[in-house]
């Protein structure tokens, strides 16, 4: 598979490009509304593959000509998140663009400590290996979070 798009070269347009278009036929197929602050969100985190804090997120709508009060961008990432185009990355108490949209997939997150570049990448056997685990105490997972820290190629010169 080699190294999540956001650590490798790559048509970044085209993949910014291949993720709008799949908002907008989510949106259509099940009768939900991209609107203009929801759509402007979404572009604003796959400007590039690092996530965005809430307030990031809200400078860039207000530097739009969008209202710039919390409750605005707070409410297009709940709606991202909720339909799967968004991922919350807990640790940077940040959101990032999903990398493979419309797809079921359970990613682990790879968050380099030096820029905040966040990749993403496809993680069943790690999640098979928790599932495995809870299950050997009895425990049954409802949500999780994988997420890994450490430095990009980039950052450390390699790319």
């Amino acid at each position: 598979m080699g190294a999540p798009k956001a650590f490798r070269k790559h048509d970044h347009a085209g993949c910014t490009q291949a993720a709008m278009r799949h908002a907008e036929a989510a949106a259509l197929e099940h009768g939900l509304r991209l609107t203009p602050v929801r759509r402007r969100t979404l572009e604003i985190l796959l400007e590039e593959h690092r996530a965005l804090g809430a307030y990031e997120v809200l400078e860039r709508l207000s530097a739009s000509g969008f209202r710039a009060q919390p409750p605005v961008a707070y409410r297009a990432l709940d709606f991202l998140v909720e339909h799967g185009l968004v991922h919350r990355i807990r640790r940077l108490n940040a959101f990032a663009a999903c990398a493979h949209p419309g797809t079921a997939h359970a990613p682990v997150f790879f968050i380099c400590d030096r820029c905040d570049s966040v990749a993403e990448a496809p993680a069943e056997e790690v999640r098979a290996a928790l599932t495995g685990a809870a299950e050997a105490i009895g425990f049954t997972i409802e949500r999780s979070s994988i997420e890994a820290v450490g430095t990009c190629p980039a950052c450390r010169g390699g790319a």
